[in-house]
């Protein structure tokens, strides 16, 4: 029987956990954070993760959790909005309750989940983002939940240097999740109920909503990708693999793809190389295209233009390739 070691027990840990131990091994993961809980996220689900969640033998469970279902989209530039609907549904679905269902299935597939640091060598790092940049003009994120009136759009609000994500999660809570400029929030002294009142549409889209929960922050973050395959070492999943801009809705769904991926390898004995080559051809576009978005929402001469092309066709572009064979 393989063996398989894991750092982290999150969502890329604990998928890789299920995967594995679902091919016949014996895994155990390694966390020392308190698990599940609230976390900066945009939870928003593509709707990608239908077939990922479907080879852990999840589907089901996950939709007896009542995620919010969105089928429209609107993207708003400095006050000039663009409309338009989903190719395919999305879910909403908070970080509290899918951490929560992805652990709890990890643990009854028999995975061990050991509340420590993890040891120097494992086979899989799935702990979050690797590296933190200083200098320059960092960003940070922040989110808080609301109550209040749902609606079954995912909206982004780009302005200023700062962008803010409003999508409704299950029981009727809408999620308000951002990132921005730290010179950007810093005008604001990381007042979050201040800076989402200087945007006008943001301001009259939260105007019914309650808050009802203390905003979280988290940062600095870094943009990075890692698709080439470090030798020798662990394989990587999650942030650690990859953290690419958060406007694009997929860092969950791409969270839980690595990690069933990652497990499945590690439990069947093949290769690293066979991981990062499926990951290239899943995420490389992706990547590329995140990168030109981000330029494009940076300049504000753009920004004037970018209400222009439909929703769909930024939505189409972002996609990744999650198949898992």
């Amino acid at each position: 029987m393989a063996t398989v070691r894991i750092a982290g027990a999150g969502l890329a840990g604990s998928a890789a956990a299920i995967a594995a131990s679902r091919a016949g091994a014996d895994v155990r993961m390694w966390d020392p954070s308190r698990l599940p809980r609230n976390k900066v996220c945009g939870e928003f689900l593509t709707p990608e993760i239908e077939p990922v969640l479907a080879s852990l033998g999840l589907w089901n469970r996950f939709l007896s959790l009542k995620p919010a279902r969105m089928t429209r989209t609107r993207l708003i530039f400095d006050g000039r909005t663009a409309e338009g609907r989903l190719p395919e549904t999305a879910f909403g679905l908070s970080r509290l309750q899918l951490d929560s269902l992805l652990r709890g299935a990890a643990e009854d597939a028999g995975a061990e989940w050991i509340t420590e640091r993890a040891p120097a060598e494992v086979d899989l790092i799935a702990h979050g983002r690797q590296t933190r940049t200083t200098g320059g003009d960092r960003l940070f994120g922040f989110k808080a939940h609301f109550h209040g009136p749902p609606d079954d759009a995912v909206e982004l609000h780009f302005f200023d240097g700062v962008y803010v994500g409003v999508n409704p999660v299950e029981s009727g809570v809408t999620n308000v999740c951002g990132l921005g400029l730290e010179s950007r929030l810093r005008r604001f002294r990381f007042d979050y109920d201040s800076l989402t009142d200087s945007s006008p549409c943001l301001r009259e889209r939260l105007r019914p909503l309650r808050r009802s929960m203390d905003w979280l922050s988290t940062g600095p973050v870094r943009f990075e990708s890692r698709l080439v395959a470090p030798v020798p070492g662990p394989l990587l999943s999650g942030d650690a693999l990859q953290f690419v801009d958060p406007f694009t809705g997929t860092g969950m769904s791409i969270a839980i793809w690595t990690g069933a991926l990652a497990g499945q390898i590690l439990a069947e004995g093949r290769t690293p190389t066979e991981y990062y080559e499926r990951l290239r051809t899943g995420l490389s576009s992706q990547s590329r295209w995140c990168a030109r978005l981000r330029r494009a929402v940076e300049s504000p001469l753009l920004r004037r233009i970018a209400h222009w092309p439909p929703p769909s066709m930024l939505y189409r572009l972002t996609r990744p390739d999650l198949r898992l064979n």
